[in-house]
């Protein structure tokens, strides 16, 4: 991370996840000044905990490079399409190194500038003792800390499950005010191992779930946010039977069938449980997430990735989601299975779309997983078909078992979560080869161009960003302890 941690209210308090109706307020930015002042109210720390949430939006929202796009562009569901801008294709083509701009520089900085207002707001709590709101709010600046903590470690090291000696391997610096790790502007830490870095990413979700409310207004966490980040951070951790026992204690409904193509409009937050949201009614700062899939204008749809035709053409055409993932998309006197998702709202094809981080598909997911993970096949099975029932049309419960059983919930995860920023994260953690069908090209009857990169072989250095040529540069500890292969 960047070696200078300031002690001072950065121009990301400038923006906050404040208003109810889904829509960021305008906030007079607040660009400098010491925290033991401006900390003095429930309504500043409040303020301060919306800034930590603005800068983990930014990351995942990036129109050029948010996390949550690259993840599938990385990844076996789509393929460029070589009628658009040629967007990302270092990521795609599977060629970043530690100077590629976009993904590998905007993660490292944007999340740590959220760790770093989050330990802001820890550090001065005390100036609210006694107030109601006080544990509420330390519980989101915790949970907030441990997730951009868990996106940074998941990026930039191996995740425990991936193989046997990943808990040893690097991970990320874990910053803590409470260590005093803030305290220090010339600090140059160290890279922590994988297994303290998920014990500490562990640690301050356990404890915001004992500190949250059970309802914040939309855009900012809650108990239901907490467990749910611990059903997928346990299983990313092998701790298959506590990430059950979160996911059970996550209340948030499944999204129907009838309410999933609304929730990628921004009509529904049914089956939401984490979301980053954006102003589109009157901004145009708003990011515009969907255009990494593609751009649309005067009837004339640009793609820069199109769902891969094996993977499109696997879905059940009884499977609701195959309408919500795909739109026919032409450019250029080609057809394509264009992506749907993050299209836009209602009548809109700018790609300003609310951010869905986690939704209540995924805990059924997590725990079908676990369960089958532990050897409860009857009960993995259920749990899979609490989740297809409400996802095809002519649902007929599922019998399967042993390897076909695991083959179902992977599938299920693929389909649910497509393009949703899980894919390259899936793959990885569980061990396995990223597989791109040589043959298949990006047009929509699977002619056209073929990849250039077909496969990520498991254990490749890839599955591990880079640090940063920036940090590199500015921390003589972390230039040696750069990732293998870079």
């Amino acid at each position: 991370m960047n070696n200078k941690i300031y002690i001072v209210i950065i121009l990301f308090f400038s923006l906050g996840f404040l208003a109810c109706d889904d829509e960021l307020n305008d906030l007079q930015p607040f660009t400098e000044g010491s925290p033991q002042t401006f900390f003095n109210t429930p309504e500043t720390f409040q303020i301060g905990v919306d800034g930590v949430y603005r800068q983990l939006w930014l990351y995942y929202s990036n129109p050029d490079s948010g996390l949550q796009g690259i993840p599938d562009i990385i990844s076996d569901n789509v393929i460029q399409a070589q009628t658009g801008r040629k967007a990302n294709d270092d990521y795609h083509d599977l060629r970043y190194v530690a100077s590629t701009l976009g993904a590998i520089s905007l993660y490292y900085s944007e999340a740590y500038e959220a760790i770093n207002g989050a330990n802001l707001i820890i550090g001065q709590i005390d100036n609210i003792d006694g107030e109601s709101q006080q544990d509420n709010i330390l519980g989101q600046a915790l949970a907030a800390r441990a997730w951009a903590h868990f996106d940074l470690a998941r990026i930039y090291g191996p995740i425990p499950t991936q193989s046997s000696d990943a808990n040893s391997a690097l991970g990320v610096t874990y910053v803590k005010v409470e260590d005093g790790d803030s305290g220090d502007p010339y600090a140059q830490p160290a890279r922590e191992t994988i297994a303290s870095n998920y014990l500490e990413i562990i640690d301050d979700l356990e404890r915001a779930a004992l500190l949250i409310d059970k309802d914040n207004i939309e855009g900012r966490l809650n108990k239901n946010g907490v467990y749910a980040l611990l059903s997928r951070v346990y299983l990313y951790n092998g701790e298959y039977q506590k990430s059950i026992d979160a996911a059970n204690k996550v209340t948030a409904k499944l999204a129907t069938a009838s309410e999933l193509p609304k929730v990628y409009t921004d009509e529904t937050n049914a089956g939401v449980i984490i979301e980053l949201s954006i102003n589109t009614s009157s901004e145009a700062r708003g990011n515009s997430v969907g255009v990494l899939y593609s751009q649309s204008s005067r009837g004339i749809t640009t793609s820069e990735y199109v769902l891969d035709f094996d993977f499109f053409n696997s879905i059940d055409a009884n499977d609701y989601r195959k309408d919500v993932l795909q739109f026919v998309g032409t450019n250029k006197g080609n057809d394509y299975n264009a992506i749907k998702k993050f299209r836009g709202e209602p009548g809109q094809v700018n790609g300003k779309v609310d951010v869905k981080v986690l939704r209540a598909a995924e805990v059924l997911l997590n725990k079908a997983e676990a369960q089958f993970e532990l050897g409860q096949e009857g009960a993995a099975l259920t749990t899979l078909n609490l989740l297809r029932q409400e996802r095809y049309s002519s649902f007929v419960a599922g019998t399967e078992t042993g390897t076909a059983l695991e083959d179902a919930i992977q599938f299920e995860r693929r389909v649910e979560l497509a393009c949703e920023g899980h894919r390259f994260f899936d793959i990885k953690r569980r061990g396995e080869s990223i597989e791109r069908n040589p043959t298949r090209g990006d047009l929509i009857d699977g002619t056209g161009t073929t990849p250039v990169a077909p496969i990520l072989a498991a254990g490749d250095f890839r599955f591990q960003f880079p640090i940063p040529t920036a940090e590199i540069n500015a921390n003589p500890t972390v230039a040696g302890q750069q990732n293998p292969g870079y």
